[in-house]
């Protein structure tokens, strides 16, 4: 794969910012990368491990000269972090982000801006339930789908520029306006995982189940959920609180199906559970048709050494 940068910039160097870097490096997509974290630990972490060709201990040094520059920081301290490094980007550079919510992101963002930078919100479709500079690799993206949500009046070559970008560290690349990208997150992801978090918030209420038991008889299902609600709180309470209305109305939707169930399971309707069962299993076989996951047994696990 050809270089498409010359400099990128990352902000917030936590998993999706270190395993943009070890993609960057396997397909040689930047002549440098600089990083830039808030927190001092993070910093020393990053250079530990070679985390990025130059740490930065300012986001104005990071951005200084970049032509991509791109916000890895919750949604709820974009507006903070554009606002820092506004003065600092140079003309005609791209400034994206990996924020899991677009039109909160965008509202926060744009207004900082100076005439001559491309902002191009993007999103990657991809993470696991770990954090922090040590938990990137070059692998994350691979097959995974990252939506590019251009604002109006996008010029066509920036955009081209980081749909190549992307598709060089791995991912398939589609394009979504803000509204609809929020709505299709909140049913994919966002009240999945509120769901997980409060299956799990149940269970350690619920002071008849031990907490001993919960942890040794954690079946599959059980299991799929705490490995979801270990993810990173502060941005998933930025999520919610900054895609408020989407959320609230797959919550809605959610509850409604829940009170059928309900009603299915009190009258014994048989019937109704099959039906609904079976069309629910025909979506997770479409997801392992697509490549999104594997049907290998216990879904790919590795499980206990022998």
């Amino acid at each position: 794969m050809a270089q498409v940068y010359d400099r990128v910039a990352l902000i917030g160097l936590g998993l999706i910012a270190s395993s943009m870097f070890w993609a960057v490096k396997r397909a040689g997509l930047a002549g440098e990368v600089t990083g830039y974290a808030r927190s001092q630990a993070t910093r020393d972490s990053a250079r530990r491990i070679g985390l990025c060709d130059r740490v930065c201990d300012s986001a104005a040094e990071a951005v200084k000269d970049a032509d991509l520059v791109v916000l890895c920081v919750p949604v709820g301290a974009m507006g903070a972090v554009a606002a820092e490094i506004a003065p600092q980007l140079k003309p005609g550079a791209t400034l994206s982000d990996v924020g899991s919510v677009k039109q909160a992101v965008i509202e926060a963002v744009a207004p900082h801006l100076p005439a001559g930078v491309h902002f191009i919100p993007a999103h990657p479709l991809a993470g696991t339930e770990h954090s922090g500079p040590e938990s990137g690799f070059a692998e994350l993206f691979d097959n995974r789908w990252c939506l590019l949500v251009p604002v109006p009046d996008t010029a066509a070559e920036p955009l081209a520029r980081l749909r190549t970008f992307w598709e060089g560290l791995g991912a398939n690349v589609d394009e979504m306006d803000p509204a609809h990208h929020d709505l299709v997150l909140a049913v994919t992801s966002h009240t999945p995982h509120l769901i997980a978090y409060t299956m799990v918030g149940v269970a350690d209420d619920l002071r008849r189940v031990t907490d001993s038991e919960v942890i040794k008889y954690s079946a599959a299902g059980f299991r799929d959920f705490t490995r979801i609600a270990a993810s990173d709180p502060t941005m998933w309470r930025d999520v919610f609180l900054t895609n408020k209305d989407a959320t609230l109305e797959i919550l809605g939707r959610f509850t409604e199906e829940l009170f059928a169930l309900q009603r299915a399971i009190r009258i014994g309707d048989g019937e109704k559970l099959f039906d609904y069962f079976t069309r629910t299993r025909a979506i997770r076989r479409s997801i392992i048709e697509a490549g999104q996951d594997t049907d290998a047994p216990d879904f790919g696990r590795i499980g206990p050494k022998k």
